[in-house]
């Protein structure tokens, strides 16, 4: 949905939307071996993943789940980081990290991190233009399952 007065346009979004827009926009971006926090932090997009804290909220959201390290550098711990993510994605049967982490909390809290306004700017990164984010905070975001092919027989 757009709205807008004299010559420029802003996209209306439900929280929801925003979510998915921003799915979208990450998924092709990320593989089996980088995960979305990596990759926005390699990019400098979205939330910048892993370089949006300074060293020490790095440390100090990362110890509870990978322990305290006293000869590795965060270089090291990112990749520790990464892989785990990378796990707790397969786990949950997701493919962007921030559905693992709404599903289940760890150093941070997936898209529950993210208000609306938080939200409404990084869908305005991907698409160009003024993004407008509308709904509660507390909204839950459906989350997308992974889709597993069986095979048939036996």
């Amino acid at each position: 949905m757009t709205a807008g007065g004299t010559g420029s346009k802003t996209t209306l979004f439900t929280r929801h939307e925003a979510i998915e827009v921003l799915r979208r926009g990450l998924e092709p971006l990320c593989d089996s071996e980088h995960s979305t926090c990596h990759v926005a932090a390699e990019r400098g997009i979205f939330c910048r993943g892993f370089r949006r804290f300074d060293d020490h909220e790095f440390h100090r959201r990362w110890r509870p789940v990978l322990g305290e390290s006293t000869h590795l550098n965060r270089r090291q711990i990112e990749r520790l980081a990464d892989v785990w993510e990378l796990c707790e994605q397969v786990r949950q049967h997701v493919r962007v990290t921030c559905d693992a982490r709404a599903a289940s909390p760890g150093p941070c809290r997936g898209w529950f991190e993210f208000s609306n306004e938080t939200l409404a700017r990084f869908c305005s990164e991907f698409l160009g233009g003024e993004v407008i984010v509308t709904e509660g905070v507390d909204a839950a975001p459906p989350r997308p399952r992974l889709r597993t092919s069986r095979s048939s027989g036996t």
